[in-house]
């Protein structure tokens, strides 16, 4: 095993098995024996971006990232595969250092969702050889923003083509933890995190005409009401 697989490896456990992973990332942020390697780079560059207050209350995108996978340590064992979905969590806003700009006196990070999917490519080929496994890590990330545009009706919404894809549930879930990853956790916010997840879930089923996706659709929502968050 090489150093940087061994490096991915240490990581990966923690994500895997600690209930709050932040703790071990804020601690390797600030050792010099990670923040001098290189491969690691695009993930300490996180702490370099700042995000609007105004969606963003918690801060830069590694205040950001820390909440989004503590929140996924919380729901992880729902999701299809644990290790995609928290390295997903992990890199999923990667694409905020080169998508994030001032327009008009307003921080904004418009395709971050996309170039994060290159980003996330780059950054994993440097650790590991498994292509299959940063394959699905990136699409995920690709697709992440899409709950958020069905939710809105927004024009980018392609349920479809995200079906082909990911899996909605995983999706689903994940909004989960980017939602909740801005430091509100009030019983309010919870729920309606949880309700928009449903919104979510329940216009993908409308749209795919699927017997056998929606049953699973239905499943997913069962669970997303059930699942205690706090």
């Amino acid at each position: 095993m090489n150093l940087n697989n061994e490096l991915f490896q240490e990581i990966n456990n923690h994500l895997l098995e600690d209930q709050q992973p932040s703790l071990y990332l804020n601690e390797i942020s600030k050792l010099k024996k990670y923040t001098l390697n290189q491969d690691l780079k695009l993930l300490f560059m996180l702490k370099e971006i700042e995000q609007s207050k105004q969606h963003h209350p918690e801060g830069n995108v590694w205040n950001h990232t820390m909440l989004v996978v503590d929140q996924g340590a919380k729901i992880k064992s729902n999701s299809k595969n644990e290790k995609i979905f928290m390295w997903a969590a992990l890199l999923h806003d990667l694409g905020k250092i080169k998508a994030t700009k001032i327009r008009k006196g307003r921080i904004t990070a418009y395709d971050h969702d996309r170039e994060g999917e290159h980003m996330g490519k780059e950054f994993l080929s440097k650790l590991i050889s498994d292509e299959e496994f940063i394959e699905k890590v990136c699409l995920l990330i690709k697709w992440h923003m899409q709950p958020l545009y069905v939710i809105k009706d927004l024009p980018f919404a392609k349920i479809k083509q995200m079906n082909e894809e990911v899996s909605i549930l995983e999706l689903g879930l994940f909004t989960l933890c980017d939602r909740l990853g801005r430091g509100d956790l009030s019983i309010e916010n919870i729920n309606k995190v949880k309700n928009d997840a449903i919104i979510f879930l329940s216009k993908c089923s409308i749209k795919l005409h699927d017997n056998n996706k929606n049953s699973e659709i239905e499943s997913a929502i069962e669970l997303v009401k059930g699942l205690n968050i706090v």
